[in-house]
């Protein structure tokens, strides 16, 4: 009778061992792994050689070095599972801090990134698993966000941040697989902008500083943020030449580099350079208010209001203003090197709206089309002779050619 319960037994603890071995080695998506536990503590790693028996003698050699005493030269056991684990909401916020910190993101651009997980993709993804967003929760929260009238461009802006983000998490936590993110199609963005005619009445009909303000914009195509921090350095007055160094923060309230981080060079145009010196200093900003170093963007949004006003033209902003001197340049048969560099644009594909407004561009374009004119008729020699000859032009009586020119007969 004893005999049968210890086989009994030792046949169901032999049932138990060997199910609880089966279990310790598993194929995970191509892939062998162990997973044991020791002493309370679970242990899940990647076989090195991607095999059963690989995967089974790797068992082995980990069991022997825990019954032993012995420490395991990998980390903490699931560690690294844990932190591919964690939820979105709490990797989120450690990631939008050491990142920014060390690509060096502009305070404006971190503060940009904290409002667009504050504000949107922590409420949606917040509770989700970073390794387990999937591509159908990206077109849902693309479907919502667009309900909810949110514009292409801003969504698209969201899911760069989602992108860069989960990226990160793949580089630092070795997440297998990230979703796909298809962008929105967005509309071409306008270039509203003054006449020559309109231009004149806005500077016309505004006073004092403001009046000296509009017009460097419309004659320098300055950022709102560069007008700010202009300083008397940085116009060379022999040269005539403005350098664009730095931009205002509103956040930092302080001086930051302009957009781009590239310094640029703005030639002066007579009139811009004869303004600015009647009112020229040895140090200080070119434009300040009365009270403070410089004006507040509410400030110059409401002094150009009131001049569009008293002008009886469109209502624009500071940055239409910016477009106006793009798009006279354009209209004047600039080229778009050259309005990039004086724009500040980092790409051209951003200058490339005003090529519908460059005339010479376009004309010379379909130009291409036309016959070739004007040709000598000395043009060239034939092979083996030291004098030009004469081309055998077809004439225009040519039955040949004047059917259709790429047809012999």
């Amino acid at each position: 009778m004893i005999k049968r319960i210890s086989c009994l037994f030792y046949s169901k603890t032999g049932l138990s061992q060997l199910a609880h071995n089966i279990m310790a080695v598993r194929k995970i998506n191509n892939s062998w792994r162990i997973d044991i536990r020791h002493n309370h503590v679970r242990y899940r790693r990647k076989s090195p050689e991607n095999s059963k028996l690989g995967a089974q003698a790797y068992e082995a050699v980990l069991r022997h070095k825990l019954t032993r005493g012995e420490t395991l030269a990998f980390d903490k056991p699931d560690e690294k599972q844990k932190k591919q684990e964690q939820k979105f909401k709490d990797f989120a916020w450690t990631w939008v801090e050491v990142y920014t910190q060390s690509e060096k993101n502009k305070h404006s651009e971190k503060i940009r990134k904290k409002y667009a997980l504050r504000t949107h993709l922590v409420p949606f993804f917040g509770e989700t698993q970073i390794d387990k967003i999937s591509t159908y929760q990206v077109v849902q929260y693309k479907a919502k966000k667009t309900g909810e009238g949110l514009s292409a461009k801003t969504v698209n802006n969201h899911l760069t941040v989602l992108s860069t983000c989960l990226r990160s998490a793949q580089e630092w936590h070795d997440l297998k697989n990230l979703p796909k993110m298809k962008p929105l199609k967005e509309d071409k963005p306008g270039t509203d902008f003054l006449s020559q005619g309109d231009s004149e009445k806005l500077v016309a009909n505004s006073t004092g500083m403001w009046q000296d303000v509009i017009f460097t914009v419309l004659k320098t195509g300055l950022r709102r943020g560069e007008l700010k921090a202009l300083k008397w350095s940085n116009i060379n007055w022999d040269t005539r030449i403005l350098t664009v160094s730095h931009s205002w923060c509103v956040y930092k309230k302080g001086l930051t580099t302009p957009k781009g981080r590239r310094e640029r060079h703005i030639p002066l145009t007579d009139e811009l350079y004869k303004r600015l010196l009647q009112r020229r200093k040895e140090a200080g900003f070119v434009f300040r208010s009365e009270k403070t170093q410089s004006f507040s963007n509410k400030m110059l949004a409401r002094e150009i209001d009131k001049a569009c006003k008293k002008a009886g033209i469109k209502r624009v902003t500071c940055h239409d203003l910016r477009h106006t001197f793009a798009s006279h340049l354009a209209m004047a048969g600039a080229t778009l090197k050259a309005i990039q560099e004086l724009l500040g644009h980092v790409k051209i594909e951003t200058t490339l709206r005003y090529t519908h407004l460059m005339p010479s561009f376009l004309r010379e374009t379909v130009d291409l089309l036309e016959p070739v004119k004007g040709i000598s008729q000395y043009f060239g020699h034939y092979m083996g002779t030291t004098e030009k000859q004469p081309l055998n032009i077809p004439s225009q009586q040519s039955t040949a050619y004047s059917k259709n020119p790429y047809v012999q007969t």
